[in-house]
Protein backbone atom coordinates (compact mmCIF):
# COMPACT_ATOMS: atom_id res chain seq x y z
CA UNK A 1 0.00 0.00 0.00
CA UNK A 2 1.30 3.43 -0.78
CA UNK A 3 1.88 5.86 1.82
CA UNK A 4 -1.09 8.53 2.08
CA UNK A 5 0.97 11.84 1.52
CA UNK A 6 -0.15 14.79 4.16
CA UNK A 7 0.62 18.42 3.93
CA UNK A 8 0.12 20.53 7.13
CA UNK A 9 -0.79 23.97 6.97
CA UNK A 10 -0.32 27.27 8.81
CA UNK A 11 0.31 30.84 8.26
CA UNK A 12 4.03 31.08 9.00
CA UNK A 13 4.84 27.53 9.18
CA UNK A 14 7.18 28.26 12.44
CA UNK A 15 5.22 26.68 15.24
CA UNK A 16 2.08 24.60 14.13
CA UNK A 17 2.50 22.88 11.08
CA UNK A 18 6.24 22.17 11.81
CA UNK A 19 4.99 20.65 15.06
CA UNK A 20 2.77 18.38 13.18
CA UNK A 21 4.76 17.20 10.40
CA UNK A 22 7.48 16.28 13.25
CA UNK A 23 4.90 14.36 15.48
CA UNK A 24 2.90 12.43 12.40
CA UNK A 25 6.46 11.94 9.97
CA UNK A 26 7.07 8.93 11.73
CA UNK A 27 3.33 7.10 11.35
CA UNK A 28 3.76 4.61 8.95
CA UNK A 29 1.95 4.41 5.90
CA UNK A 30 2.34 8.33 5.84
CA UNK A 31 4.23 10.75 3.98
CA UNK A 32 4.06 14.45 5.47
CA UNK A 33 5.30 17.67 4.64
CA UNK A 34 3.98 21.78 6.13
CA UNK A 35 4.17 24.96 4.86
CA UNK A 36 3.18 28.17 4.86
CA UNK A 37 0.27 30.53 3.78
CA UNK A 38 2.00 34.15 4.43
CA UNK A 39 4.49 35.78 2.13
CA UNK A 40 7.23 35.46 4.95
CA UNK A 41 6.21 31.63 6.00
CA UNK A 42 9.73 29.67 7.10
CA UNK A 43 8.82 27.40 3.90
CA UNK A 44 6.08 29.12 1.25
CA UNK A 45 3.20 27.03 0.09
CA UNK A 46 4.11 25.90 -3.25
CA UNK A 47 2.21 24.42 -6.26
CA UNK A 48 4.12 21.13 -6.12
CA UNK A 49 3.18 20.70 -2.82
CA UNK A 50 -0.86 21.06 -3.21
CA UNK A 51 -0.24 18.46 -6.56
CA UNK A 52 1.59 16.28 -4.19
CA UNK A 53 -0.64 16.26 -1.16
CA UNK A 54 -3.92 14.02 -1.11
CA UNK A 55 -4.87 15.29 2.12
CA UNK A 56 -4.52 19.17 3.31
CA UNK A 57 -4.65 19.93 6.69
CA UNK A 58 -5.02 23.46 7.72
CA UNK A 59 -4.88 24.75 11.51
CA UNK A 60 -8.08 26.91 11.08
CA UNK A 61 -10.76 28.26 8.89
CA UNK A 62 -9.24 31.49 7.77
CA UNK A 63 -6.29 28.78 6.30
CA UNK A 64 -8.81 27.51 3.86
CA UNK A 65 -10.24 30.21 3.11
CA UNK A 66 -6.97 31.56 1.83
CA UNK A 67 -6.46 28.52 0.93
CA UNK A 68 -9.44 28.36 -0.97
CA UNK A 69 -8.85 31.75 -2.73
CA UNK A 70 -5.73 31.83 -4.14
CA UNK A 71 -5.42 27.84 -5.53
CA UNK A 72 -8.53 26.71 -5.97
CA UNK A 73 -7.86 25.09 -8.85
CA UNK A 74 -5.29 22.60 -7.76
CA UNK A 75 -7.43 21.56 -4.75
CA UNK A 76 -10.32 20.42 -6.90
CA UNK A 77 -10.35 16.27 -5.93
CA UNK A 78 -8.32 17.54 -2.22
CA UNK A 79 -9.70 16.78 1.02
CA UNK A 80 -8.98 19.87 3.05
CA UNK A 81 -9.81 19.43 7.23
CA UNK A 82 -9.33 22.03 9.54
CA UNK A 83 -7.92 21.24 13.27
CA UNK A 84 -9.57 24.46 14.76
CA UNK A 85 -6.35 25.24 16.69
CA UNK A 86 -5.13 28.43 17.58
CA UNK A 87 -1.79 30.35 17.32
CA UNK A 88 -1.43 29.72 20.98
CA UNK A 89 1.52 27.20 20.97
CA UNK A 90 5.53 26.96 20.80
CA UNK A 91 6.73 24.19 18.89
CA UNK A 92 6.81 20.86 19.85
CA UNK A 93 4.39 22.62 22.96
CA UNK A 94 3.35 19.30 25.15
CA UNK A 95 0.07 21.04 24.67
CA UNK A 96 0.20 21.18 21.37
CA UNK A 97 1.68 18.01 20.44
CA UNK A 98 -1.87 16.38 22.53
CA UNK A 99 -3.92 18.54 20.55
CA UNK A 100 -2.39 17.27 17.03
CA UNK A 101 -3.07 13.86 18.28
CA UNK A 102 -6.05 14.11 19.46
CA UNK A 103 -7.68 16.02 16.36
CA UNK A 104 -5.56 14.52 13.28
CA UNK A 105 -4.59 11.26 14.74
CA UNK A 106 -8.07 9.62 13.78
CA UNK A 107 -7.87 11.13 9.92
CA UNK A 108 -4.40 9.56 9.78
CA UNK A 109 -4.75 6.07 10.77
Amino acid sequence: MAPRRVLFLCSRNRLRSPTAERVFGTWPNLEVDSAGLADDAETILTAEQLDWAELIVVMEAAHRRRLQSRHRVRLRGKRIVCLDIADNYGYMQPELVELLLRRAGPLLR
